[in-house]
């Protein structure tokens, strides 16, 4: 009787990174950036119904690069994970933080025991109840590792040159339209190409809004966005409201 073939784990954990790492670097980025009154998500997305961005929670927002069927299912898994914490202690023991867990531990189950890994990386973002303290950013990679974000953060495609054009270029206190601009030139940095409204997917966590802190820019808002950032700053003093 012929011997199995033999693959050793370091062997089986290196192809498998390498196998998800493709499939990561085929997505569309995703940038996120601190601003002055919350956090902004800025998505390369040209689909209307297929969203990379979504609300977890009161305050948390999700975000996934990769297959969309599987951070889609992550998703859905996360917002009920909240509602049922929510439901059972109270909405205050909700958090990016648990939630961030939560993935961590989903995705190394699926890395280390299934024959396939998947191919996404999730960021969990919670907006802070009050300026000046601190916004949490959590990325979550394909293998479970777990990593805290601070100001800005960056996945899928060429995310190591976005970061670094973020770290170039970023600086606190940016107004929305500010932000909202950084954002854009941020995912066109390693293109050859516009990105306009219409290929864009952009959210924001707004701590000033009631309750629900979470809200989509439309297209022709984020237009108009786009274009006053680009005039003076004497122009253009407060952000215009979100719907």
């Amino acid at each position: 009787m012929p011997l199995p073939y033999y693959v050793s784990p370091e062997q089986i954990m290196k192809d498998k990174a390498e196998y998800a790492r493709k499939g990561i670097a085929r997505g569309k980025s995703i940038v996120t950036l601190e601003y002055q009154d919350g956090v902004l998500l800025v998505a390369e997305n040209p689909s209307r119904l297929l969203h990379k961005i979504s609300e977890i929670y009161d305050r948390i927002a999700f975000a996934g690069v990769g297959k969309y069927n599987e951070f889609e299912n992550l998703r859905i898994a996360g917002v009920r994970h909240a509602d049922v914490k929510g439901y059972s202690y109270s909405r205050g023991d909700v958090t990016a933080k648990s939630l961030a867990n939560a993935y961590s531990q989903a995705l190394g189950a699926i890395f280390t025991q299934d024959i396939k890994p998947f191919e996404v990386e999730v960021l969990v973002v919670e907006v802070a109840e009050q300026n000046g303290t601190k916004n949490e950013i959590y990325r979550v990679l394909y293998d479970g590792t777990i990593g805290d974000e601070r100001d800005y953060a960056a996945m899928g495609g060429q995310a190591d040159e976005i970061r670094q054009f973020l770290k170039d270029n970023y600086r606190e206190g940016l107004q929305l339209n500010e932000a909202i601009q950084l954002g854009v030139r941020a995912l066109t940095v390693t293109q050859n190409k516009t990105l306009t409204e219409q290929d864009l997917e952009v959210a924001v966590l707004n701590r000033n809004r009631e309750r629900r802190k979470f809200s989509r820019i439309p297209p022709e808002q984020l237009g108009q966005l786009l274009t006053a950032a680009s005039e003076p700053r004497s122009q253009n003093l407060q952000d215009p409201p979100l719907h």
